[in-house]
């Protein structure tokens, strides 16, 4: 689902794929685990949240954040961008 200012997009890892460290200026993003175990990384604060089928997480706008499956393993989620327009920046990775 698209539309002017928000965008619902299910999204499938493979073993060892990952969304990479970016953020959003605007948007929010929320992600709701489907299927196996997702991982959600944020900067500033540093937090990780370890979703199982059901939890969701929201990152909100100008938070840097990473997102894969637990132990590399496969996962599906959902993942809902909104409200405003939708923009991404790449940000290095956060080292401990």
């Amino acid at each position: 689902m698209e539309g002017a200012d928000m965008c619902a997009t299910i999204l499938t890892l493979d073993r060892g794929q990952q969304v990479p460290w970016h953020c959003h200026s605007a948007i929010t993003d929320v992600m709701v685990c489907l299927e196996g175990s997702l991982v959600v990384e944020t900067g500033d604060p540093r937090v990780t949240h370890v979703l199982r089928p059901g939890e969701r997480c929201s990152v909100p706008p100008m938070t840097g954040h990473c997102v894969h499956g637990e132990h590399e393993q496969r996962c599906r989620f959902l993942v809902i961008q909104g409200v405003g327009e939708y923009d991404n920046y790449a940000v290095s990775e956060l080292v401990d």
